[in-house]
This record gives C-alpha cells, sequence and structure tokens, in this order.
C-alpha cells in the first residue's frame, strides 16, 4: 500500500475512525504474483504531460490465439494512459481498433451474460481461508485514479478478488478506457474479477450524463456502433454479489417483494399488465430468490411493473427513517431504513452490506447521513452488522473547474481471512495533474450545476424521464 493511501479496520471498536492520508507520488506496485515486472511497462504511471512516443506497439491487435495475456493487458493499460495524455480523443482508435473492440467486447459479453444475477464468491471454506477481496465503489470513467487503486490494492490475482460494484461510466472523460480495461480482466481472469451493474449502466444515463457523448467523439462514424455494443454489454452486467456467505455487496443496494397476492392474478395480458403500487399493496424486502429471477437484461430498469428488482438493486438509498419506502427525489427505487438493514442481514445469515451509488454531491443533501469525504460512510449499524456506503472516484465530479469540485477521496475495501466480514477501507487521494485532453470533451445532454444531486423524476402519464436539480 503506498502512502498515497491509508487503512482501517473497523471493527466494533472503530466505527467512527476516518482515514487520513498524505498525498504522494504513486508507488511501485505491491509485489505480488501479478505485477508487473521491471522489464514490462508499469501501466500506472505518472499523470503528467508527455511527448513520448508509445510505450507499446499502436495499434493494439487482439492475441493471435485469441488468448488474453497478463502481458497483453499490461499493453492495453499502457496505451490506454499513454494515449490520454499524449492523442486528442478522436485519435482512439489508432489505439484500439473497432475490430478488437468488437472482439473484446463479444468475449467479455458471453461470459458476462452466463453469470447468475447474483454472484456466489468464496464460497468454497478452503478457498476462503487464504484470499483477499476487494471491493471497489463508483469510479466514472476516472481511468487514471482507477489505474492507481488497482496499483494500490494489489493487480487481481489467483488469491486476490475484485468486485466493482457498477458506475464505470459517465462524468468523467475516460469511461471508455474505464470499462474496457476491466472487461479485458474479466476476460482474462473471469473467475477472480467480477463487475456489477450499476445505474450508469444505461441507456438513459448514459445519454444524458457523457458515455455516449465520450464514444462518439472517440470513435467518430463507428460511434454509434461502439455505444450499441456497449449498451449490450451493460445488459449482461451481474445486479449483486455475495462474498464467503456473509457479505453482500450491490450498487444501489436492498430490493422489495415483487410476489403477486393471488387476489390480484389473473389469465392472459392482464396478468402480465399489473402495476405494483406500493402504496396500495404495501412493500416488503424481496429474498434472494426472487433477485435470482430478476430479468436484467434490459437497457434501463422498469420503475413500474413486475421487474422492478432490477431498478431498485440499482437505484436504491439507504435511510435513517424506518422501513421501506419509495424513492421520490429519484423516482426509481426504494429507500431503507436500520431495521430493514437488520432484516435482510439476519434473514440470510450475513453480516455486512456493501453499496455504492452516492457520491459526495449526493450526500450533501441527506439529512442525518454522513458526506463522502473520506470516499466511504457506516450508514447503518444494527444488530447483526453493518451497511457501508463505498464510493471510488475522487476529487469528484472530473467534469468540473477545480475550485467546484469536491475534493473527496476515494476509498476501496480489503476483505481478508479468516474475517471477511470485517472490512478493511482503504482511502487515498486523486492522481493529479490530471491530463489536459480531458477538457476536449463535453458532457452531452442536460446540464447540470456541479453541485445538483443526480436525481430523476419520472412523469407517470407519459412515462418520460427528466433529470432535475
Amino acid at each position: 500500500m503506498s502512502s498515497q493511501s491509508q487503512h482501517s479496520d473497523l471493527d466494533s471498536s472503530a466505527l467512527g475512525t476516518h482515514i487520513s492520508s498524505t498525498p504522494a507520488a504513486p508507488m511501485d506496485p505491491p509485489s505480488t504474483s501479478s505485477t508487473i515486472s521491471e522489464s514490462d511497462e508499469n501501466p500506472c504511471t505518472s499523470s503528467s504531460p508527455s511527448s513520448a512516443p508509445p510505450p507499446v506497439h499502436l495499434p493494439l491487435s487482439w492475441p493471435p490465439d485469441a488468448t488474453l495475456s497478463l502481458q497483453w493487458i499490461h499493453h492495453l493499460t499502457a496505451a490506454f494512459d499513454w494515449s490520454s495524455k499524449n492523442l486528442p480523443p478522436s485519435q482512439f482508435p489508432s489505439v484500439l481498433p473497432v475490430s478488437v473492440f468488437d472482439t473484446l467486447i463479444l468475449t467479455a459479453s458471453k461470459i458476462l451474460h452466463k453469470e447468475p444475477n447474483c454472484l456466489r464468491i468464496l464460497e468454497d471454506s478452503v478457498a476462503s481461508t487464504d484470499s483477499t477481496v476487494v471491493v471497489v465503489g463508483d469510479i466514472h470513467g476516472q481511468f487514471h485514479d482507477l489505474l492507481f487503486l488497482l496499483q494500490d490494492a494489489g493487480f487481481p490475482s489467483e488469491n486476490r478478488f475484485f468486485v466493482f460494484n457498477g458506475d464505470y461510466v459517465d462524468r468523467g472523460a475516460w469511461g471508455l478506457e474505464t470499462f474496457l480495461l476491466l472487461l479485458a480482466w474479466k476476460v482474462f481472469m473471469p473467475h477472480r474479477v467480477f463487475l456489477l451493474r450499476g445505474n450508469h449502466e444505461s441507456k438513459y444515463c448514459t445519454s444524458v450524463y457523457g458515455f455516449e457523448k465520450e464514444v462518439l467523439t472517440k470513435y467518430g462514424d463507428k460511434g454509434k456502433h461502439v455505444y450499441r455494443k456497449c449498451l449490450g454489454c451493460f445488459e449482461g452486467l451481474p445486479l449483486a454479489s455475495i462474498i464467503a456467505g456473509c457479505v453482500y455487496t450491490a450498487h444501489g443496494g436492498l430490493f422489495r417483494s415483487v410476489s403477486v397476492p393471488s387476489s390480484k392474478r389473473s389469465k392472459g395480458k392482464k396478468n402480465r399488465r399489473i402495476s405494483l403500487n406500493p402504496e396500495a399493496n404495501g412493500l416488503s424486502l424481496g429474498s434472494l430468490e426472487e433477485l435470482s429471477k430478476a430479468r436484467r437484461s434490459v437497457l434501463d430498469p422498469p420503475w413500474e411493473g413486475l421487474n422492478l428488482i432490477p431498478g431498485d438493486v440499482l437505484w436504491s438509498d439507504p435511510s435513517m427513517n424506518p422501513g421501506l419506502s419509495p424513492n421520490r427525489e429519484r423516482g426509481i427505487g426504494l429507500l431503507w431504513g436500520p431495521d430493514c438493514t437488520e432484516e435482510f442481514l439476519k434473514k440470510f445469515g450475513l453480516k455486512l452490506i456493501i453499496r455504492s451509488h452516492e457520491g459526495p454531491d449526493a450526500r450533501e443533501k441527506r439529512s442525518g447521513l454522513a458526506g463522502m469525504d473520506q470516499g466511504y460512510t457506516i450508514d447503518h449499524v444494527v444488530d447483526s452488522g453493518k451497511l457501508i456506503t463505498l464510493f471510488s472516484a475522487p476529487d469528484y465530479p472530473q467534469f468540473q473547474a477545480t475550485e467546484e469540485r469536491y475534493k473527496n477521496k476515494g476509498a476501496y475495501i480489503v476483505l481478508e481471512p479468516p474475517n471477511l466480514d470485517v472490512p478493511i477501507i482503504h482511502s487515498f487521494e486523486a492522481i493529479t495533474p490530471r491530463p489536459k485532453h480531458w477538457r476536449k470533451i463535453s458532457r452531452g445532454g442536460a446540464k447540470l450545476p456541479c453541485n445538483s444531486r443526480e436525481v430523476e423524476l419520472i412523469n407517470p402519464s407519459g412515462g418520460n424521464k427528466e433529470s432535475v436539480s
């Protein structure tokens, strides 16, 4: 772990501990079997501007034997890092041709679509005795901060698992590089790297908050094709994970039961058109079995009807008020209180929930909940365990002038045996200075002030969504 990042064990005696860290230049990767040797290119280079030649041969090509290697991933990382500092976005195809993109995303999509809605990680008691798990929150296209995180935590390996909680794209200038690098790791180590879906991995969010514009800028006349392929891959991302039988992770969090009372059932089309009105029917927590049966392959999670679980998992937020209630401010998903956290943990034998979804902008208007200045908050402490919100994009958001950003730290969580339910939280500073070419990509769609909370309202009559401050 570098001096730019420090950590704290969060046991029952350290629930209020915040992490202080001192900015420093990135250090060499930890000494593990998966890090780069001195003879290889270090993908985690400084973000200072450079006129150096490409560190690898460009354009990149798919391996002749169609098998990704660690070296290929290092080359991909180094190429993305170099191009972000030396090339305008429109020259991205000279780094990663569309043909290579197509092969990578097709290969990754096949793997992702075969995975269950809720991944079971480290179920084997033997494997869980010598393996660690790194959990990562929102990244939002902050590619260079992701590189530091991978270096600081140690790259994925046989004994180091990674679970990413979604929101890889939007708001930052390098969402495409971020997502593609993680897909490459997924293809290389499909049983060690796990990518969950965030609410921004959707057609609506990417069309409003920057990713679509980024892709069109980088791939030009092939941009629409690349964007469609990314949307198709988003549909295959799993919704949640359970680690070692005791830790639940998801982007937004908990979800409702969608079982339809027998009195509401009918035959034929009428049954398919039932709309679950939460105020009319009441709300109760959903089960892991219901989660496993939800239909996740949708471009935008529905906000009404029978397939509400994906929207809940991606959009819901914790609250200090007891019970379940509609998330009126977002217009989709739920708010759940500490009593619901306790019920969920106890019912399914869990001890910890790690969710993401809220950055410093979202938290500054949330009554009773802590701010996100350290990259994490402990939202609920109940008899059966804890609920933590994790945010991994420091100095957020990238698309604002320096004086308008939140200057928050990012964080990631390490779960180590024998106490995999005791989170070790690492907080880290943003990599600076940032490359300059990101200024060439402006956010498409709605123009929101930097301190506006990402909120969506849904028009019940027309079914349309609009972003509001």
